[in-house]
C-alpha cells in the first residue's frame, strides 16, 4: 500500500484527491498538509473534505507529515510547491506535482531538483489532455503548411495564473512540431489595428468566466475548412484520478523528472 500525502489539503484539487483515494486500491492517505495560518490546520482531514472523520490532522507544514509517507501530492501555488519540492528532494521522497503559474527560472529550477528524486510534473493530469497533447502534435505536422493555429483556454473566474499551463503546453507542443520558437510566435491578445496575420503566429487566448472547470481548444484553421480539437473537462475529478495514479507509478521508477505522457506510455 502506497502511503501518500495530500499537500494543499483544504483546496479544491486537495479535497477531490483525498476523496478519491478513497475509492482508490493500493493507495492511502498517510498525511496532509496546509500552509501555517490556515484555518484548516489542526482539524481532521475527514471532515473538512466532507469525509466521517479519519483520526488525522492537517498540519500547518509538509515538514511535520513528510516522515509519514512515501509520495507527495500538490496542487498549490508556485512558491510553496518549489518550497516542498526541494524537501521531497531533500528527503528522497517522490511527489506529484500539478501546480501551474511557475516562472522560467522556476521550472528549470524543479526539473534540476526532480532529477535528484521522482518527480511527476505536469500541467495537467487528465488522461484525455495528455493523449490531446500527442494528437496535437501528430495534427501540426500533417497540417504545417497553410493552416493558421489558435488555442483558446476557458477556466473559473478563481483562477489566477493565464494563460493556462495547458494552454502553454499545448502551444509548446504545437510550437515543436512545427519548428517554431514559440517566445517569438506566441501571441497572446490582439486588440486595435493589428495588421494581417502573420503566417507563424500561434495564438493562445484566455477566458476567465463563472465556475468553468477548464476547457482547451485548438484550431488548425485553413481556406475553405477548419479542424478543432477540444476537451472539456467536467469535473476536476478526472485530474484528481490522473495524479492519483501518477503518485502511483512514480513511486517505483528511478529518479528523474517525469511527465503524465511517461505515466501513460504515450511517449
Amino acid at each position: 500500500m502506497i502511503k501518500a500525502i495530500v499537500s494543499g489539503a483544504a483546496g479544491r484539487m486537495g479535497g477531490r484527491i483525498i476523496h478519491l483515494m478513497e475509492e482508490a486500491a493500493g493507495i492511502t492517505l498517510a498525511g496532509a498538509c496546509e500552509q501555517p495560518d490556515h484555518a484548516a490546520v489542526g482539524k481532521d482531514v475527514g471532515e473538512l473534505v466532507g469525509l466521517p472523520p479519519k483520526g488525522l490532522q492537517v498540519a500547518g507544514s509538509l515538514a511535520e507529515v513528510l516522515g509519514q509517507g512515501e509520495v507527495v501530492i500538490e496542487f498549490t501555488h508556485p512558491e510553496p510547491s518549489l518550497h516542498h519540492l526541494r524537501e521531497v528532494a531533500a528527503a528522497g521522497k517522490a511527489m506529484v506535482l500539478g501546480t501551474t503559474g511557475f516562472s522560467p527560472a522556476q521550472v528549470a529550477e524543479i526539473h534540476a531538483l526532480g532529477a535528484r528524486t521522482r518527480l511527476v510534473f505536469a500541467p495537467n493530469m487528465s488522461v484525455g489532455v495528455n493523449l490531446m497533447f500527442k494528437v496535437v502534435a501528430d495534427v501540426a505536422r500533417v497540417l504545417s503548411v497553410g493552416y493558421d493555429v489558435e488555442i483558446v483556454e476557458a477556466h473559473h473566474r478563481l483562477k489566477k495564473d493565464a494563460p493556462s499551463g495547458t494552454a502553454l503546453k499545448l502551444a509548446q507542443v504545437v510550437a515543436h512540431a512545427l519548428e517554431r520558437d514559440l517566445e517569438k510566435v506566441g501571441v497572446y491578445a490582439r486588440r486595435g489595428i493589428i495588421g494581417e496575420r502573420r503566417q507563424e503566429e500561434i495564438g493562445i487566448q484566455t477566458v476567465r468566466a463563472g465556475d468553468i472547470v477548464g476547457e482547451h481548444t485548438v484550431l488548425f484553421g485553413g481556406i475553405g475548412e477548419r479542424l478543432e480539437i477540444v476537451h472539456r473537462a467536467h469535473s476536476r475529478d478526472n485530474f484528481a484520478r490522473g495524479a492519483l495514479r501518477a503518485a502511483q507509478w512514480v513511486v517505483a521508477q528511478p529518479p528523474a523528472c517525469y511527465d503524465m505522457q511517461d505515466v501513460l506510455g504515450l511517449k
